[in-house]
């Protein structure tokens, strides 16, 4: 019996340390394998030339180069209109006349009022001569001491009167010539001519009705648009981030949302110096006016179509490139001030499976491609993604490469 308890008691104390070593051998595998270095998972491409092509993208609608909108510039009803929406005019072709029949009549009264004025004139410039005569006469005798000094007072009295009518008279004519021009200048304003040659894009008025002069509050009468539709632009809002990199002369691609299978060519002519006076609140963001002179458009192109733009700021050939989501944006290394938050930009570049940060010098900017002017070299391969993996890489990390998937995009 004694010798079977010590058997148990022996068997026990070896399930025991048995245990104890088991226990410290999987605390130690655990160990070794939670102190196991750890990979990220990553995306790697080689560098390589691209030709790159910087785009500055922007949308507006497009407009004639000249148009001329015919407001009224008297008041008056509407008793003529010699034209039709969509026909197409030279210049001073006629476009319509207002009722003309009150500033005819005006124009009349003021020709009579001359009339009789200049009939006025010829008979007081016949007694402002008769009494200067006289009043030579008088004065020749008063230095003879003929005639007493009334007399020759009266004489210089009634002089001075004729002067006074004639002068009068010539001041009426005068006040009545004014008039008659300008009666005359706003009957020529009833009658309304073609400024220049194009198409009646727009006719937004008919026979009958009376146009209206502007005023302060109201902007008057537009009784039609007028348009030349043989140059033809594309009016686009820039962002200010992106109008500072757009020069006159650049070449841009034009799409308008009406014609989806068409791309017209068209160039930078004019740059707005000021930003576009916004009605919104906001003061977000500013933009500025750019215009985009269409070359060769197609004739089924039509003025306040909506159109979308691509401005070609840049176009560099057969240069080191790089996807733009393999920039990295850190903290700098040998900054001058521990305390300042100077960054640099720059990518990781792969060597036997761990990773280094390197700095570059950008150039331009494709639409998923950037050049790198300085800082690598061709064939080196570098992580590109995905975006999660980037932001916890560090010097000397272990990566794991990833197979890019076919037909999957760069981010």
């Amino acid at each position: 019996m004694s010798e079977k308890k010590s058997f148990f008691k022996k068997r026990k104390k070896a399930i025991i340390i048995f245990s104890v070593i088991a226990f410290i051998a999987i605390l130690i595998i655990f160990n070794l394998q939670s102190q196991r270095e750890k990979s990220v998972k990553v995306t790697v491409e080689k560098v390589a030339k691209e030709n790159l092509t910087s785009i500055i993208s922007a949308s507006g609608e497009v407009k004639p180069k000249k148009s001329v909108n015919i407001s009224a510039h008297v008041p008056g009803r509407i008793i003529k209109i010699g034209v039709e929406e969509g026909q197409r005019v030279k210049t001073n072709d006629f476009l319509l006349k207002l009722d003309s029949v009150q500033y005819e009549a005006m124009a009349d009264r003021d020709r009579a009022l001359i009339s009789s004025y200049r009939a006025e004139l010829i008979r007081a410039d016949a007694t402002m001569k008769k009494d200067e005569r006289f009043y030579e006469r008088q004065k020749k005798l008063f230095d003879e001491k003929l005639i007493s000094e009334e007399q020759l007072e009266a004489a210089q009295a009634q002089y001075d009167i004729s002067k006074a009518q004639h002068q009068a008279i010539v001041f009426q004519i005068d006040q009545a010539q004014a008039s008659l021009e300008s009666t005359l200048d706003t009957l020529s304003k009833t009658i309304y001519n073609s400024p220049i040659g194009g198409i009646i894009t727009s006719l937004r008025v008919e026979e009958g009705e009376i146009a209206m002069i502007g005023t302060m509050n109201n902007p008057g009468t537009i009784l039609m648009t007028i348009a030349d539709l043989s140059v033809m632009e594309v009016e686009v809002e820039v962002d200010e981030t992106d109008v500072i990199g757009v020069e006159i002369g650049h070449q841009a691609e034009v799409r308008v949302d009406a014609l989806p299978d068409q791309i017209i060519g068209g160039q930078v002519t004019e740059i707005g110096s000021s930003a576009l006076q916004k009605t919104t609140v906001s003061e977000e963001s500013k933009d500025f006016k750019v215009i985009i002179t269409l070359e060769n458009p197609p004739e089924t192109l039509k003025p306040g179509l909506s159109a979308s733009a691509d401005i070609i700021t840049a176009e560099k050939k057969n240069v080191l490139a790089v996807p733009i989501s393999a920039l990295v944006l850190r903290e700098k290394e040998d900054k001058e001030n521990e305390n300042s938050d100077e960054q640099e930009e720059g990518v990781y570049i792969v060597e036997n499976s761990r990773v280094k940060f390197f700095p570059v010098e950008k150039g331009i900017m494709g639409e998923m491609m950037i050049e790198i002017i300085s800082g690598l070299e061709e064939g080196q391969e570098i992580v590109v993604g995905p975006y999660s993996a980037l932001r916890q890489l560090k010097d000397d990390m272990l990566i794991k490469q990833e197979e890019k998937e076919a037909g999957e995009e760069e981010s």
